[in-house]
């Protein structure tokens, strides 16, 4: 697609217009087999791709996001009715509830206005950049054409300070998924939006809906922001190109932050943040530790958390009448925290994990780490319920409000729901109709992850990322990534383009936690060539070298 100039597109909002079902979409059925090879392709490791590289820098024998090849895999998907939407990023002033943030949202708001379609539609979004950064937007979980993916120096350039960028793409299979940056650590401020594309035959029955996002929030608050976090952590080594322009602001951002956006929000049109009126929370003293996690929960102290942009003190409130049977939609976010969910005098019942149906399975709580989402019904009791929400390992909470009638209390106390049987992924199973065919891999890749918490060198088989990496794989073969995390720390590791299998049946995910010192291998069929991430979804590991790319040879 294109740039268009700024005067084009600011001051929209966001917007959808045309309509329309298609047929339902059916779950991919077996490739054929193909030989390969395993590991890195060392003659695509030369010297490293410019800042901002175009996508046609591609070595000749990889497919190119913008080639042939991902264009026929598009037309075979076929374009459904369009679905037109436009979203501009600004610096603004936000509202969390327990104060007022300068921070970078869409549409000056936190979450960003739902995005929401029906599975076979054809999206068309127009991303308007009103930060002093360039940005790009990327769909989290969708198995769209390569070049609409949003990946700086990989499948587009930056859009620039004053630009938009015009994003086209088929959003063929259902599911709850999210959009948010892949420009440096801007995922760790306000720029984030549930995206759901609903089923048109969707088989569950339900009464009412309810999409629930998660975050942990720094930014704006005692003059820190993510890049200031980065800088401190030591990381950045390894991060996104954005551009000269970029560099210059995220260095800007870094020595002086909350006034220096505070300009950068006035130069380009914004609203200027109001002066905050309370000190932020006192850090936690205890060390962020979780046994669920293998120890070490996060590298990052946030002095909020919140629900639906939503700290505790002033929680979204969502009525229902007893007996209506929801469906909730939860996403997580954050930056750098899993968080812990239950509903209050309420067992859930799983039906998805990001995006895709599983066996449905009842439980009192969940786990999700970062870019993970669940989908769970559950019946409505008479009176009032907190949704808890825990940072896992850090000692703090959110939380939101379920309510029937009555007010809602000031204080709620810890449901015991939080204590009881949880559930995680690696205990849940694949629907039967999105099961992957059990077959042996054509090809075993496998990704090391390597660093530590003290030199923050991450990075996968030891080297950090580089957007000349590609570790090669062909259309039609079965890939088993073999993830081996050799740190201390645990990742939530997420692929792009795709949805791999979990051992042994388990259900098709994108993003998937692994512990320290374990194994896991997830199985995934290569349908859909391209040039695709692999990372770490902390952003200050992926920032910090720990990710690289998936490439298809021609």
């Amino acid at each position: 697609m294109h740039e268009k100039t700024r005067r084009a597109v600011l001051g929209t909002g966001i917007a959808a217009a045309g309509s329309g079902l298609l047929a339902a979409c059916g779950s991919p059925g077996p490739h054929p087999r193909a030989a390969g090879q395993d590991g890195l392709d060392s003659s695509a490791m030369g010297a490293p791709a410019r800042a901002g590289a175009p996508a046609e820098d591609v070595p000749p024998e990889y497919v190119s996001p913008h080639g042939p090849e991902v264009a026929a895999t598009e037309q075979r998907r076929g374009p459904g009715p369009v679905r037109t939407f436009r979203l501009t990023a600004t610096a603004t002033t936000l509202d969390i509830g327990a104060r007022k943030v300068a921070s970078w949202a869409y549409e000056d708001q936190v979450p960003g206005r739902e995005i929401r379609v029906t599975a076979g539609d054809t999206i068309a979004l127009t991303l308007a950049n009103n930060l002093p950064q360039p940005t790009t937007l990327h769909w989290h979980g969708i198995r769209l054409r390569n070049d609409m993916d949003g990946v700086p120096g990989v499948t587009q350039r930056p859009v620039k300070t004053g630009a938009a960028f015009d994003y086209r793409f088929t959003a063929f299979y259902p599911g709850t998924y999210w959009i948010h940056p892949h420009s440096g650590v801007q995922l760790d401020r306000g720029l984030y939006a549930p995206l759901i594309v609903e089923d048109p035959k969707e088989p569950l029955k339900y009464d009412k809906e309810w999409v629930v996002v998660l975050d942990d929030w720094l930014d704006g608050v005692g003059g820190r922001t993510p890049d200031t976090e980065l800088e401190r952590l030591g990381g950045g080594r390894g991060g996104h190109s954005m551009g000269d322009e970029g560099k210059r602001a995220a260095k800007g951002a870094a020595k002086g932050t909350a006034k220096g956006t505070a300009a950068g929000a006035a130069k380009l049109g914004a609203a200027r943040p109001a002066a905050p009126k309370k000190a932020a929370p006192a850090a936690p003293a205890a060390p962020m530790e979780s046994e669920l996690l293998g120890g070490h929960a996060g590298d990052v102290t946030y002095p909020y958390y919140l629900v639906n942009g939503r700290s505790p003190e002033s929680p979204q409130v969502f009525r229902a009448k007893r007996g209506d049977r929801i469906r909730i939609r939860l996403i997580n976010a954050g930056g750098d925290t899993a968080f812990r969910v239950a509903l209050g005098g309420h067992r859930m019942t799983v039906t998805h994990t990001d995006g895709y149906p599983v066996v449905p399975a009842k439980t009192d709580a969940l786990l999700l780490g970062m870019g993970e989402r669940y989908d769970v019904l559950v019946t409505v009791k008479d009176g009032v319920f907190p949704l808890a929400v825990l940072a896992e390992g850090k000692g703090r909470s959110a939380m939101a409000v379920l309510r029937t009638r009555g007010k809602s209390p000031v204080k709620f106390p810890r449901p015991k729901e939080l204590d009881g049987e949880l559930l995680t992924a690696d205990r849940l199973k694949a629907a039967e109709d999105v099961r992957l065919t059990p077959k042996e891999p054509d090809r075993i890749i496998r990704m090391r992850l390597t660093g530590s918490m003290r030199r923050y060198d991450w990075a996968i088989n030891g080297r950090p990322y580089d957007p000349s990496q590609r570790y090669p794989v062909r259309a039609g073969e079965r890939v088993r990534i073999s993830f081996v995390n050799g740190t201390d720390m645990w990742h939530p590791m997420h692929l792009h383009g795709h949805t791999f299998g979990l051992p042994d049946g388990g259900p098709r995910k994108d993003t998937t936690i692994l512990r320290p010192h374990h194994k896991v291998n997830v199985d995934l069929d290569a349908d859909n060539p391209g040039l695709w991430m692999v990372h770490c979804h902390n952003v200050y590991h992926s920032e910090s070298g720990l990710m690289t790319i998936l490439g298809y040879q021609k």
